[in-house]
Parts: C-alpha cells; structure tokens; sequence
C-alpha cells in the first residue's frame, strides 16, 4: 500500500546532521526536523552554543537533540565527527549543508569600504570559500561516501536567492558617499551560493544511482533586525513586499529531506516571495 501523503513527511528517528547548527537558520531547521521525528544534530565550530541550542531545542520541543563541534573546513575533523555519530547512531541519514559566513556590510567611516570588490581582502575570500564551499564539499565527500556505500541519504544544500541572481547594490547605497567608497554585498556570497548550486547538481548526478538525494534551497532575506532603511529598499525588489518570518523555511526543508521529495533530485527550490521573478 502507498503511504499516505502525511506520512511521507515524517522522518521518525532519521539523524539529521546540520552545519552552522548554532546559527539562525541552523537553528530553525533543527526545529523543523525535530517537528517531524527527526533527531537533529547540531555540527558547528562554536560547540558551547551548538550544545546551548540542542539542549534548548530538546527542552522546548521534548525530543532529542544533539550539539557538537566540528570544523568542517579541516577534513579529519569531519571524519572524527562522522565516525562519533556513526557508532553512536548507527547511520547518519540526511546532512543539510548550512554554514556559510555572511558578513555584514559595514565600514569605518573615512576609510575605504573592504567589501568592494577593487579592494576586497584575499584572506577573508578564503576564509568565505572554506567554510561554504570546502565545507560543504567535505562534508557532502565524508557523509555522502557513507550514505553511498548504503544506498540510501539525502543532502539539502542550503544556496540563497542570491545563488540564482546578482545582489542589487543598491540596497546598501549611502547617500553622500562618492561611489567608489560606497558599502556593496561582498563577492564571495555570490561566489558561494552559485557554487553551492553547482555542487548539488554534480553530486545528484553522480550518486543518482546509489540511492542518494541531492537538492537545494534558495531561501530569501530573513527579517531579522535590519534597519528599517534597508529593509524597505529590499522590499521594494520582492513581489510579495515583505522579507521572510525566520520560520518560514521550516516547511520546505521537511519536505526536501524527507520521502515526500522522492522522486526528486538535483533540482533548485526558491522561496523568496518572488524576488528572482524580476
């Protein structure tokens, strides 16, 4: 008999491990696995606040919740944390792959904005490519290899909508600043999040036939304290004249790790209340 559309949305004991778990949307999707039976685990390089989340997470939602540290930019570390969660689950069934730094645009005033791209620093480019781009590839290489080798797992790659289209600058313009000092979205968030893209395609491609699912998602701006300025130049580029409520996403990535997106692979989900449409 087919499952019911219902139950094809629970994941009951299914080990979800979510990197940059301590972080907003980290934070937001362990929520949403652990509404469906899913046991999050929270992988972050901040491991006091990974296990401040998961056991808040456990408190509030009476469900079980893990926090851990791992860099997930150094592949020993992902390994170790791999194997931890191996022998203490017995398998690992769904990795979301959230981290990414995402650096706000700020500058010193008189000095020359560092996010524009003339002068934007070398080493906070590599730091932006390990920890999204490296990292995502290491922990899809360590995880995915071992959802392979049991013909069974799925990946959600967290990209942005800014991973489908080039951040408008003029969002962050400041009035009575000569152009080449004003503040801009900084190139490795667009770098990242069109990677990120790339990344989901090769590996859903390449582990079509072992079982392993191989999706992203393309969430919008989260309403999320911003000036009110900003907040209006962003709404005016979204149709649906808002930024998203934090928990908005929850919904979505239920669905993209669970068996109710059996039937597919490698495909791009934005959720950004029409931005990409104009």
């Amino acid at each position: 008999m087919t499952d019911s559309p219902q139950s094809r949305f629970r994941i009951d004991k299914e080990v979800a491990v979510i990197t940059g778990g301590a972080g907003l949307l980290g934070y937001q999707h362990a929520r949403a696995i652990m509404s469906s039976g899913g046991i999050p685990v929270l992988l972050d390089i901040n491991e006091k606040q990974a296990k401040e989340k998961a056991k808040l997470l456990s408190d509030t939602l009476s469900g079980e919740c893990h926090g851990y540290y791992c860099d997930i930019t150094d592949k020993k570390s992902v390994h170790g944390i791999c194997s931890q969660l191996i022998d203490q689950f017995g398998t690992v069934n769904i990795l979301i792959n959230n981290a990414a730094n995402d650096p706000k645009v700020t500058q010193t005033p008189g000095e020359k904005p560092w996010s524009r791209f003339e002068q934007f620093p070398e080493n906070i480019w590599d730091l932006d490519l390990a920890v999204a781009l490296k990292g995502s590839f290491l922990c899809s290489q360590v995880f995915g290899s071992e959802m392979a080798s049991r013909r069974s797992g799925v990946i959600l790659n967290i990209a942005s909508d800014l991973g489908i289209i080039a951040p408008d600058q003029r969002i962050y313009r400041k009035e009575g600043i000569d152009d080449n000092m004003q503040p801009v979205k900084p190139v490795t968030y667009s770098v990242v999040k069109h990677g990120i893209i790339g990344l989901t395609r090769y590996l859903a491609t390449y582990w079509a036939d072992k079982g392993v699912r191989v999706n992203a998602l393309c969430p919008g701006g989260i309403n999320n304290g911003q000036p009110p300025e900003f907040v209006q130049k962003l709404t005016n580029l979204i149709p649906m004249g808002r930024m998203a409520d934090v928990d908005e996403y929850q919904c979505a990535v239920i669905f993209l790790v669970s068996s109710a997106s059996s039937y597919m692979t490698g495909s791009v989900l934005t959720i950004d209340g029409g931005r990409t449409c104009w």
